[in-house]
């Protein structure tokens, strides 16, 4: 590899980790204290809480859709990313003034919207990101990198996380002003986020639209499916994230509801899961650079599987928070393994569009899955919806040991046949 591209790799990975810390931190106070704020201070019910899940998959199908026929037509996927997570950002500022304008029970409806409109520049952002960093950095250096970035974003992210935690303990759950300051908190260290990511160097390709916009016609859309390998990876996750995504307004209820949570504990629970995947992103990244991506997910998959369970055992919040400090270590895996094995079962050539085919599945699950998930709370218990979250969770794990399978008998015959 020329010395120029090579110094040119450890500086996008410098500035991307950079970019990602930053990034992060707005992410993590918004993410992690919206639902309390919406639940809490502004007394949403569980369906609005249900929305909070599943709009913003609605909007991430929709701008997936259009995100992918402007990504062909664009020269920089950088400025595209740029554009889009400027747009994405400005919403948390519009969240935090939201309160002086809006009153009474349409206002945690009118944040739940927000959030998901956001969506939309945000899964622009994404998708051009994801396939941006697809092209800087080589796939030979995707696990080590990769696990040592989600490292530092992850410390980052705890520690947002827990300043806010501490701070909001201090005042009434139900007082609005606090959040507000931390929202605008997060606009500001925006502005470092996208200055990170203007610095990245962008190597010049050339263009071809055509390829690309295939994606928007509807047999290109099944084709992707004939790829194998993207296949299999396609339908493991897919049911993976079915039986995740519909337990996330569970855990949320669950936890600020019948434990009785509180934002110091809310941070402790964020905290206890973050540390571990702090410990273990670079033990991943290893091993899946030994045993391959497909057969270290379905292990970090099959101990994400026990987690519903385990939270429904106790309402003790201690207990709580050890249960998140243990699937905090599956939990990384999973981020990591993923985006990996996404990158890896894509083919070069059309990495933008298989990305998009994907992130609009997964959208449409996230859509649908809250939804699942509450509608098994009110019809069967708590106890029951979890219960079913798990189930699916090993579905695909069992899925993900037949493709590993299938990948190490291909090489071994390829080995074979090369002796």
């Amino acid at each position: 590899m020329p010395l120029r591209v090579v110094d040119d790799v450890q500086y996008n990975e410098h500035v991307s980790i950079l970019n990602g810390s930053y990034a992060n931190i707005g992410i993590s106070i918004v993410s992690n204290f919206a639902p309390l704020f919406i639940i809490q201070a502004l007394h949403a019910n569980s369906q609005e809480v249900a929305l909070l899940n599943s709009l913003p998959a609605l909007f991430t199908i929709v701008a997936t859709w259009l995100g992918v026929f402007w990504l062909s037509r664009t020269a920089s996927k950088k400025w595209f990313c740029i554009r889009a997570t400027t747009v994405a950002r400005m919403f948390y500022g519009l969240i935090a003034i939201a309160p002086f304008f809006i009153h009474g029970p349409l206002l945690p409806l009118f944040i739940v919207l927000c959030i998901a409109f956001m969506n939309i520049p945000q899964s622009l952002s994404g998708l051009s990101w994801t396939s941006l960093i697809g092209d800087l950095i080589p796939e030979d250096r995707r696990a080590v990198f990769f696990g040592k970035r989600n490292q530092v974003i992850t410390l980052v992210g705890m520690l947002a996380t827990v300043v806010p935690g501490l701070i909001l303990q201090h005042y009434a759950p139900t007082f609005i002003p606090p959040y507000q300051w931390f929202f605008i908190l997060a606009l500001a260290f925006s502005g470092l986020e996208i200055y990170y990511l203007i610095l990245h160097r962008e190597p010049q390709k050339e263009h071809s639209p055509n390829r690309a916009s295939l994606f928007l016609r509807p047999k290109r859309r099944i084709g992707y499916l004939k790829h194998r390998p993207y296949r299999r990876f396609l339908l493991g996750s897919a049911l993976f994230n079915l039986g995740w995504q519909m337990a996330w307004p569970l855990f949320n209820i669950y936890q600020i509801q019948f434990a009785a949570a509180t934002a110091a504990w809310i941070s402790a629970f964020t905290v206890a899961a973050q540390l571990s995947q702090i410990a273990t992103f670079h033990l991943w990244g290893r091993w899946s650079a030994r045993k391959g991506n497909t057969l270290i997910l379905a292990f970090a998959c099959l101990g994400m599987a026990f987690t519903p369970i385990a939270t429904i055992l106790s309402k003790n919040l201690v207990y709580l928070t050890g249960v998140n400090l243990v699937s905090g270590v599956f939990v990384a895996g999973v981020q990591l393994l993923l985006f990996n094995h996404l990158l890896e079962v894509a083919p070069q050539a059309e990495r933008t569009s298989y990305i998009a085919h994907y992130n609009m599945v997964i959208a449409f699950i996230g859509f649908i899955a809250p939804e699942i998930g509450v509608w098994f709370l009110h019809l069967l218990s708590m106890q029951s919806a979890m219960v079913i979250s798990a189930t699916l969770r090993l579905a695909s794990v069992i899925l993900f040991f037949i493709a590993a399978k299938k990948t190490s008998d291909k090489q071994m015959g390829t080995i074979t046949f090369e002796k």
